[in-house]
C-alpha cells in the first residue's frame, strides 16, 4: 500500500525560547526524525507542513518570524514537498491532499504538533478523505491547556487525543511503525 509521511508544524515557535514552547517537543521531534530518515532512505513519499498565521491578532506563527521556520531536530531539505497551511486542518485550503492523490497515496502516517490541535484535525480529515491514518504517538506533542479554573497535563492531553484518534486510526509508537511499513515490504 502507497504510503506517505506527513510532518506537522515542527517549528522553532513550539520549542524552548519560542513563542508558544509545548511539553517535550525535543524528544518527539526526535522521533519523527526516525520515520523521516527511513522514509528518505527507502525514496518514500514526505510532505513537511508548516503553519503561517493570517490572523492580524496572532501571538505565534507569525509570517517572515524565524518561528514559523520548520525546527532543526527534523530539517527540510531543499526540493522536499512543503505545504503551507493557515488552520489546523493541512488539508484545508492547501494543495495537500492534490499531492497525495497525485502520489496516489492510499494510507498516511501523521507525526507532529500539536497532539490536540493540527494533528488530530489532519488525522481526522484524512480519515474522512478516504486515506488509512497512521498517528505516530510519540512523534507528537502538545503542552497543557485550561478549561475554567482546571489545567489539563499535556500528558492528559495527549492521552486523551490519542484515545479518541484510535476511532479514525491506528495510534503507533514510531519503532512500531517503521516495523510494521517493514514487514508489509517483506509480503
Amino acid at each position: 500500500m502507497r504510503t506517505a509521511l506527513i510532518i506537522i508544524d515542527i517549528q522553532m515557535d513550539y520549542f524552548p525560547g519560542g513563542k508558544y514552547p509545548l511539553v517535550n517537543p525535543l524528544e518527539a521531534a526526535q522521533k519523527a526524525y526516525l520515520l523521516l530518515q527511513c522514509f528518505r532512505e527507502h525514496d518514500g513519499h514526505h510532505v513537511h507542513i508548516q503553519h503561517i498565521s493570517k490572523k492580524p491578532d496572532a501571538t505565534f506563527f507569525i509570517s517572515g518570524d524565524r518561528g514559523t521556520d520548520i525546527h532543526d531536530s527534523a530539517a527540510h531539505f531543499e526540493g522536499e514537498p512543503i505545504v503551507y497551511k493557515h488552520d489546523p486542518n493541512a488539508f484545508l485550503n492547501t494543495n495537500l491532499f492534490d499531492l497525495l492523490k497525485g502520489w496516489q497515496v492510499e494510507r498516511v502516517v501523521i507525526c507532529g504538533m500539536m497532539t490536540h490541535m493540527c494533528v488530530d484535525a489532519t488525522a481526522r480529515a484524512a480519515s474522512d478523505l478516504g486515506f488509512q491514518v497512521i498517528v505516530a504517538e510519540d512523534a507528537c506533542a502538545t503542552r497543557d491547556l485550561i478549561f475554567g479554573d482546571t489545567t489539563i497535563p499535556a500528558e492528559y492531553v495527549h492521552k486523551a487525543f490519542l484515545a479518541a484518534l484510535k476511532s479514525y486510526g491506528k495510534v503507533m509508537k514510531s519503532e512500531e511503525i517503521l516495523a510494521f511499513l517493514a514487514a508489509e515490504m517483506v509480503k
